[in-house]
């Protein structure tokens, strides 16, 4: 039997003349006109500051260390908990999205098959997992957590000490990281595939912002991704040049060499960035990094293998296990416990959320791109996954060797600072100069491939969102980074760390409350998209379709398609409604 199915009342009315009924897919019209080139406001405003603050840096370092130190104090009291607690609430966003009635949707046309093949996006997505950040903290984090326990998990020395800093450090690198970063994917990857919008961050925000979106709003927006991948990528950079002086002051037999040959470093590995870029080699920079994620892992294989290998194998289910049994509350750690506790998130928990907010537009950027035609239950499994899997492997082989020898009388937390643990650690074992040059190899790689990456986001966002950024403009950005690196270093003084940790912190404030933005700007365009716009047709229709026969004909009705008379001013009158 044919029944005629009225239409759904809380649904939109297009105008069949003008815009695509919102339950099909709509075809994207990459022949529209849109303004290019640099956009001077955006660029404009996001130079002149990142100067300003460099000329504050190198002519009165002891006022901007002491200026950062109050701001870091005021962030930690007034809003750490708001760090806390937005990390937290991405991961459940996040898994939320990919286990609901948005799961299915594709990142690209209805019909778009994936433009990688699964093989090749989980090697892309384990290089983004790769950097600096690993190889500095791969021994440091979990040494120093077991050495000195985080607050509320016991005494040095405590049975539990082992397990309680490898919980923690997964807390810290595995799930919440990239749970941060898929929200930035996602939103951009489904607006640019999906609604045919521009690369930028502020273009994601058009369902609350609207045409604002375009105007002054959008481009505030884009300024701020731009400071935070500065400071963020900058944050890296610092950490790069501080493991590689550590490497040539034990490799060379370097004594205290000081902030200068920290600055020189960063002026070597920039300079070379700018060489890469001037000269357009990118084939080899993509070769470099592709070295360096072989030379990671040979690495890794390497301390596995001389290392204390039965340990470290059983220390990855124990670390599993911890960090699942201990995950409520680490999540909950805020400064309410007290002083002591306060001062231990700024410098870990709090900073690492920092870190990993300001660096959202460079790796959320990155993920998006190559994740075309995937549906976002694919994404999220996959962002949230694999990173983590290279993570709990990394820190398990680095950290566990640590800490195995710290057990057998091996004092590797004493060993200097954390950027020279690392090293220490390699010290025990056989070839310890080559795995330490190896390592500064590493370092420096990642340095100049870091700076590539990173320059390109923001050259991108100070351009309109262009894939392809002109060379000047690059060039800037990655100078500005390296010299902002050596600024962050110089106000930490004898603790550069210090430096890098404080003013990422509060670089990374107003980008927590864009987060929030991003997130609800997502669900709103995910409720409109056409998959769910069908469901809702799908559902109703059917249901009526379904009472109107049994009540007709009870059991013995069929149902079928056909074109519905429908009172247009009747339907208008109801969409207002």
């Amino acid at each position: 039997m044919a029944t005629g199915i009225e239409h759904p009342r809380d649904l939109p009315t297009p105008d069949p003349v003008d815009e695509p009924h919102p339950a099909l897919d709509s075809v994207i019209d990459s022949s529209v006109h849109r303004e290019s080139g640099l956009d001077k406001l955006v660029f404009g405003v996001t130079a002149v500051v990142s100067l300003a603050f460099l000329v504050w840096g190198f002519t009165s370092t002891s006022s901007l260390a002491d200026a950062s130190a109050s701001g870091l104090a005021w962030t930690m009291e007034k809003t750490g908990w708001l760090f806390v607690l937005t990390s937290s609430a991405f991961v459940v966003f996040v898994i939320w999205l990919a286990l609901g009635k948005f799961g299915n949707i594709p990142l690209g046309r209805d019909d778009e098959q994936p433009e990688f093949r699964t093989v090749s996006w989980i090697a892309m997505m384990f290089s983004a997992g790769m950097g600096i950040g690993l190889m500095f903290y791969g021994v440091s984090e979990p040494i120093t957590h077991f050495a000195t326990p985080p607050p509320g998990t016991g005494e040095a020395g405590n049975p539990e000490a082992a397990q309680n800093a490898m919980a923690t450090t997964m807390f810290h690198w595995t799930l919440h990281p990239w749970a941060i970063y898929a929200v930035v994917g996602l939103a951009v990857a489904y607006g640019v595939y999906r609604k045919g919008r521009l690369q930028l961050i502020s273009s994601a925000f058009e369902p609350l912002l609207g045409r604002h979106a375009n105007g002054l709003g959008g481009r505030a927006i884009d300024m701020f991704a731009i400071f935070a991948t500065l400071f963020g990528s900058a944050t890296s950079l610092g950490l790069g040049a501080l493991q590689i002086e550590s490497g040539l002051q034990i490799v060379a037999g370097l004594g205290d060499t000081g902030n200068a040959v920290l600055v020189g470093i960063i002026a070597v590995l920039t300079a070379a960035f700018v060489l890469s870029a001037v000269s357009g080699v990118a084939k080899g920079i993509q070769w470099l990094s592709n070295i360096n994620m072989v030379l990671a892992i040979a690495l890794a294989l390497f301390v596995f293998i001389v290392g204390p290998t039965v340990f470290i194998l059983n220390l990855v289910p124990t670390s599993i296990g911890s960090y699942v049994a201990d995950l409520p509350m680490m999540a909950a750690r805020t400064a309410a416990e007290g002083n002591e506790t306060s001062e231990w998130l700024s410098a870990w928990t709090v900073f690492y959320w920092a870190w990993w907010l300001s660096w959202t537009p460079f790796v959320g950027m990155f993920i998006a791109r190559i994740s075309r035609g995937r549906t976002i239950r694919q994404f999220v499994t996959g962002v949230l996954l694999v990173p983590s899997l290279v993570s709990v492997v990394w820190f398990c082989i680095f950290g566990g060797a640590a800490i195995d020898l710290q057990k057998n009388g091996t004092d590797i937390a004493g060993a200097g600072g954390l950027e020279n643990q690392l090293f220490s650690t390699l010290e025990a074992y056989p070839l310890a100069t080559v795995s330490s040059i190896v390592v500064m190899v590493l370092v420096g790689i990642f340095f100049v491939s870091g700076a590539d990456a990173a320059s390109i986001v923001m050259g991108s966002l100070s351009e309109r969102g262009t894939i392809h950024p002109s060379r000047p403009t690059v060039i800037f950005w990655g100078v500005a980074t390296g010299a902002v690196a050596a600024v962050m270093l110089l106000v930490g003084g004898t603790d550069a760390l210090s430096g890098l940790q404080t003013i990422t912190v509060i670089a990374a404030l107003p980008f927590v409350l864009i987060m929030i933005g991003l997130a609800v700007a997502l669900v709103k365009d995910l409720a409109q998209d056409p998959l769910v716009v069908r469901r809702q047709y799908a559902i109703e229709a059917v249901e009526a379709a379904v009472i109107t026969g049994v009540t007709e004909h009870g059991d013995d009705f069929v149902l079928s398609v056909e074109k519905a008379e429908v009172d247009k001013a009747e339907v208008d009158k109801d969409v207002k409604a």
